[in-house]
């Protein structure tokens, strides 16, 4: 009876101490779990971190890349102005070099506008005198533009050349115009009649009296007669009204 308790109590000893060793191993279990799950919460947490740090890092990359590719157009673009740059400071230095130069043609065209307007003045007074207030008053005009500070040198110089190809010009048309004229002491309404500068012929407006230019003699002759029909044709052919026709009119002949 004594070695059934004993063994009795063997067994329930042996039984404690299992159930002990059982309750620890599962608390030491438990805390292998819970310590795992921790440290894959943190891993997880570290690599969400690391993600995250990653796409800032590949964001910040291509913000960089961005701004390299926009540098290097700034670049190309500066270099352009630049370029621009110096050569509008080169048109500016040969501007100012044309500036003085112009300053300088400025002084010596001067006086050979005035030495030009002088020759027209005397050419007209030698030529054969056909619109005589006119080409006087142009001449005249252009005296007192040469006066003016208010018209540019070039405008000057252009006058000029105007007028010298209006005094061009009368030596290859026909024109007939109206005017004043003394024949036999009288002044009398005549129509003149213009043949470049090759003849200057008046007749009176009932075609009675007629005569010509003498470049000899550098006066007016009369014309008989046999001339009107072909004067009156001349006039009608530079008013327009007729068409162009061989005039037999008188032409002197100079040296």
């Amino acid at each position: 009876m004594e070695r059934v308790s004993s063994l009795a109590l063997v067994l329930l000893s042996t039984l404690m101490v299992s159930t002990s060793l059982f309750a620890q191993e599962d608390s030491t279990v438990k805390k292998v779990i819970d310590n795992s799950a921790m440290i894959n919460q943190s891993a997880a947490a570290s690599q969400a971190k690391i993600d995250n740090i990653a796409d800032q890092i590949d964001s910040k990359l291509q913000q960089f890349k961005a701004l390299n590719k926009e540098i290097a157009g700034l670049n190309v673009y500066n270099s352009q102005l630049q370029n621009q740059v110096n050569n509008q400071n080169q048109e500016m230095a040969d501007l100012n070099a044309a500036i003085d130069e112009v300053s300088v043609i400025e002084r010596q065209i001067t006086p050979l506008m005035m030495n030009m307007i002088d020759g027209l003045a005397q050419f007209v007074a030698l030529d054969v005198p056909f619109l005589p207030e006119e080409r006087a008053q142009r001449v005249t005009g252009l005296r007192a533009m040469m006066d003016r500070a208010d018209v540019a040198p070039s405008e000057k110089f252009r006058r000029v050349m105007e007028a010298f190809q209006v005094e061009m010009d009368y030596g290859r048309t026909l024109e007939a115009y109206q005017g004043l004229h003394i024949i036999d002491g009288q002044e009398r309404d005549v129509e003149f009649l213009r043949l470049g500068r090759t003849a200057l012929i008046y007749q009176t407006r009932d075609a009675s009296s007629q005569g010509v230019w003498n470049k000899q003699t550098r006066q007016w002759e009369a014309l008989d007669s046999s001339y009107r029909t072909q004067i009156t044709k001349g006039l009608r052919m530079a008013k327009k009204q007729l068409a162009p026709d061989l005039l037999m009119l008188p032409v002197a002949i100079t040296d």
